[in-house]
């Protein structure tokens, strides 16, 4: 609420209102009425005896102070008046002043039991029961060799049933209005994947949730970052852990979160942003305009390593724009460039081909580019999709690995109830389209051509099938702090190969969020 010192300040009363005299002495006679902060009256609503009651207490105080100053703004006739109302509204009188007690004691109360004056304790636990049913990928040959010959033959042995957690803290610490620090913790136990046999070593990339997190229980630190806004249109982050092109990159997907979203970890995100799993780094965020914004990134996953430091070993600077020609439609393009260093011929993605050579001494420079695009149709109606695409050359030997991937999506804000959500998801995870790498002049360390069962004669060339991702989820709001989303995934040749066996993932998701 805000004071108004003059009638005239009210833009829904007009001279001619059968009230405006008498609002006109309330306001510039006694001084003690209070209008909307939007500048309005609304004279037209009906009023509660509370609400009375409390406006009348406001011009009983304001009468008692002009006639201890001695003005000949009011009268004793004017506050008997007052007095006489009063009393017919003792009782309500007497309710909102025991409101105002006991709003007064839990704001102490409150004050005296935070957890702290600058610091907000955000969380969330996410509880996942999955399972695969069962299924074989085509993994070995006829002879008993590693290689593809159409038929499915290595069973998977995770098709059962598991349930896990993720459990993750964040310490929000505000030094002012313009800066805090994020401080995040985690600990999980789930892990779907399987190092065991040739089945995890085709589709582990493909199968993985998006909430599943292995920290054998113990809490780690997972976000130590601190951001200031530097001007009204300029925001920077820094930070050794939680700064990469995930937490910088805007995103225009709503539901990209690991306990709100898609089940799966592809459909989470594009993938390329997510190359060389990098932690610690420098960003920005500018928005020159209302419709668009630029975010710049700078990180590495080895800077508490001395030898590899901030410059000296893998590293991922990217820039993205994000622009919203209308209020329904929000476009992301994004490039990102990255040096594999230690990671050799890993791009660290963790989904689809996310190794592109076999040879541990190659070392890459990759170019990544995408786009992510979605379209509110209506309010319960969103089209959204991506693309990506990279291209890696050797650094210290020929030769360049070219990978793509896609996804359309339909999602439903509020199906079927408010904070409720649904979502199809359907694309292609990243795969390898060209590869042609050597060492020496002899071709060495192409996935595609080993995954065929060429060991020791590599072939150029990329990946013969494509695995396509079929997904629908819908997360049901139970409270404000619960979600529950059951969801199921369909991987048709799975590890781009036509020859294993569809792979089915049903899984239920519940998330606890305060």
């Amino acid at each position: 609420m805000g004071q108004v010192t003059n009638v005239n300040q009210l833009r829904d009363v007009d001279p001619n209102d059968w009230a405006y005299t008498a609002l006109n002495d309330l306001i510039q006679r006694y001084n003690c009425l209070r209008g909307y902060p939007n500048g309005t009256f609304d004279g037209q609503r009906l009023l509660s005896r509370y609400e009375f009651a409390a406006g009348l207490n406001a011009c009983a105080n304001t009468l008692e102070t002009l006639l201890t100053d001695n003005t000949n703004r009011a009268t004793r006739d004017d506050l008997e008046t007052l007095r006489r109302l009063m009393q017919d509204f003792e009782a309500e009188l007497a309710t909102l002043d025991g409101q105002i007690n006991n709003l007064e004691s839990r704001v102490n109360r409150l004050s005296d039991n935070q957890f702290s004056t600058t610091t907000k304790l955000y969380g969330q636990v996410v509880m996942g029961l999955q399972g695969r049913l069962s299924n074989s990928a085509d993994a070995q040959k006829a002879d008993g060799t590693f290689g593809r010959d159409g038929n499915p033959d290595t069973p998977d042995p995770n098709d059962t049933i598991s349930f896990g957690y993720n459990a993750q803290l964040t310490l929000l610490t505000q030094f002012n209005p313009r800066s805090f620090l994020l401080t995040g913790m985690q600990a999980g136990n789930l892990n779907t994947s399987d190092f065991t046999s040739n089945f995890g070593l085709l589709n582990n990339n493909f199968t993985r949730l998006g909430y599943e997190s292995n920290t054998n229980n113990d809490l780690i630190l997972s976000d130590v970052s601190y951001r200031q806004l530097v001007t009204d249109n300029l925001a920077m982050i820094i930070g050794p852990a939680g700064v990469n092109p995930v937490s910088v990159f805007r995103g225009p997907s709503r539901v990209e979160s690991a306990g709100f979203g898609p089940l799966s970890r592809f459909a989470q995100r594009n993938p390329i942003i997510q190359i060389g799993a990098t932690t610690a780094g420098i960003g920005f965020d500018w928005q020159p305009t209302r419709q668009i914004s630029l975010q710049g990134v700078y990180s590495v996953p080895f800077a508490n390593a001395p030898r590899a430091s901030l410059l000296n070993d893998s590293y991922t600077a990217g820039l993205q724009a994000f622009i919203t020609p209308t209020e329904n439609i929000d476009l992301a393009l994004y490039y990102l460039h990255a040096y594999s260093g230690s990671n050799a011929g890993r791009l660290q993605t963790g989904v689809g081909d996310s190794d592109i050579s076999s040879f541990t001494a190659a070392r890459f420079n990759t170019d990544a580019f995408g786009a992510t695009a979605n379209w509110a149709i209506t309010d319960g109606v969103t089209l959204g999709g991506w693309v990506g695409f990279t291209t890696s050359r050797q650094v210290n030997h020929a030769g360049s690995v070219q990978t793509h991937n896609w996804m359309v999506s339909l999602q439903f804000p509020d199906l079927l109830g408010q904070g409720n959500y649904g979502g199809i998801f359907f694309g292609v995870p990243p795969r390898i389209t060209q590869s042609n790498l050597t060492v020496n002049g002899v071709l060495t360390g192409n996935l595609p051509s080993i995954y065929e069962g060429n060991l020791v004669t590599n072939t150029n060339g990329g990946r013969r099938d494509s695995t396509y991702h079929l997904e629908a989820f819908y997360r049901w709001r139970l409270s404000r702090h619960v979600t529950l989303t059951p969801g199921v995934i369909l991987l048709l040749n799975p590890g781009h190969n036509a020859g294993s066996d569809r792979i089915l993932i049903v899984g239920l998701r519940t998330t606890f969020s305060f």
